[in-house]
């Protein structure tokens, strides 16, 4: 089986093909241009240089985030049309999961995944030994950091590497950081994606929808405004 994934949960993103369980191709986004401006330019860059064509695709693959409203917008549209035009399912895979899975790699026990959330916030979910222990949050890394106190804990994501000083400062010998800490994702969602398709679940594109955590700012205004 061959999947066409793509992650755009972070500035530069990722986009990879994978054969079943092992990656083919994996290709990290450049962070100074927009997805909008890349896509689907990345992805077609990156089935040539595999030497697999777009017809070839059995199974494409995005992440549902989180990340930011306008970036998970731009790459759940563009694996839908993609999809939809193949005739093919889409499956929506959690950047959670993805760097829960790629944590897992290395040891097994507690994983912080955190995700950078701008004005000094994480997206935030904790696992044990791969399994969602706590629900997906946002909040300040000193607000996280205060329930992870007493127990070794290994830290991923783009967030991790961004206040990885603060983490080391605060839980000391408590903290682990993975290694590479903000990996690339398409890889893995891509696996993850096959491994859901092998087991029968092939949801249709228009299926898919984005998980946000954080409102978006324009619903936030709103809800400001005065009444009457």
């Amino acid at each position: 089986m061959l999947v066409l994934s793509l992650d755009t949960t972070t500035r530069g993103g990722s986009c990879a093909v994978a054969r079943d369980a092992a990656v083919v191709r994996e290709r990290a986004g450049d962070p100074l241009r927009s997805h909008d401006i890349r896509l689907p330019g990345d992805l077609m860059a990156l089935l040539e240089d595999a030497g697999v064509a777009l017809g070839e695709i059995d199974t494409f693959a995005v992440a549902t985030g989180p990340g930011s409203f306008t970036g998970l917008r731009i790459g759940i549209a563009t694996m839908q049309g993609l999809a939809f035009a193949a005739g093919k399912p889409l499956i929506g895979v959690s950047a959670f999961e993805a760097l829960a899975r790629e944590a897992a790699t290395t040891a097994p026990g507690r994983v912080a995944t955190w995700i950078d959330a701008w004005r000094g916030e994480v997206y935030a979910a904790l696992y044990e030994d791969g399994v969602e222990a706590q629900a997906p949050t946002i909040a300040s890394p000193a607000a996280l950091l205060a329930r992870l106190r007493g127990t070794r804990t290994r830290f991923i994501g783009d967030a991790a590497d961004i206040y990885r000083d603060v983490i080391l400062d605060t839980l000391a010998a408590d903290a682990v950081m993975a290694d590479p800490v903000a990996p690339l994702l398409a890889g893995t969602i891509a696996r993850l994606a096959a491994q859901r398709a092998n087991a029968g679940d092939r949801p249709a594109p228009h299926s898919i929808r984005p998980v946000y955590i954080r409102r978006a700012e324009a619903e936030r205004a709103r809800d400001r405004r005065p009444v009457g």
